[in-house]
């Protein structure tokens, strides 16, 4: 499996290509912004893009995915079906917020619900339903082929911290029950790449993040 992350955007989102080695086939995750410098990186590298996956809708994650999408038409595009309306929804704040005007993307070639699992090359995607950030929020796991995990979380679980919940749609108890039933349920070793800043386990979160301890 080869793994890439590239932080993109004025609001500095994680954005993760992964793949199959073999094939080169690659699903990015959270084309966030700055599509053109992030195709490029992934063609010089002999990769093709076969899939492109949100973990909500938020456009410092959905913002670049009608433009990758355009440059890519035969990629399929997964998300969840509650959060895929409210990109049209933000679209008009992007220049304020993010500094230049956004495309809509095309409807999903697939909905995504809790459970349901998609390839790209050998590797095989599951979806985690996590509500709570958004309504829609969806974690990405996969498995290398020498056994490790990774768990993609979005904005749902940071490294010491957990999404905010204050925006629309947002729901502090139903974060945190998404993440102990969800992500918590998860392998201690497997590896979380959250939407912003640095890599943790599921085991590091599970025993020092402030947010998640009992009482």
């Amino acid at each position: 499996m080869r793994l890439d992350a590239y932080v993109v955007g004025r609001i500095q989102a994680n954005c993760y290509v992964v793949g199959d080695d073999e094939t080169g086939e690659v699903l990015v995750i959270d084309p966030g912004d700055q599509v053109p410098a992030l195709l490029d990186r992934i063609r010089s590298r002999g990769q093709r893009v076969v899939a492109v996956a949100v973990t909500h809708h938020h456009l410092d994650h959905s913002g670049g995915t009608h433009e990758l999408l355009t440059a890519v038409p035969d990629a399929r595009f997964y998300m969840h079906a509650l959060d895929y309306p409210q990109i049209e929804a933000s679209a008009p704040s992007a220049p304020a917020w993010y500094g230049h005007a956004i495309e809509p993307p095309r409807p999903p070639d697939r909905f995504l619900d809790d459970g349901d699992r998609f390839e790209v090359g050998a590797l095989t995607f599951e979806a985690l339903h996590c509500p709570g950030h958004t309504p829609g929020s969806l974690c990405y796991v996969v498995a290398s082929e020498d056994g490790e995990s990774i768990v993609f979380t979005g904005d749902v679980l940071f490294a010491g911290s957990i999404g905010r919940t204050d925006f629309p749609g947002g729901s502090h108890p139903q974060l945190i029950e998404s993440i102990r039933s969800k992500l918590l349920a998860l392998p201690d070793e497997t590896i979380v790449l959250p939407g912003h800043m640095g890599a943790s386990t599921v085991g590091r979160e599970r025993t020092t993040n402030p947010f998640l301890r009992e009482g």
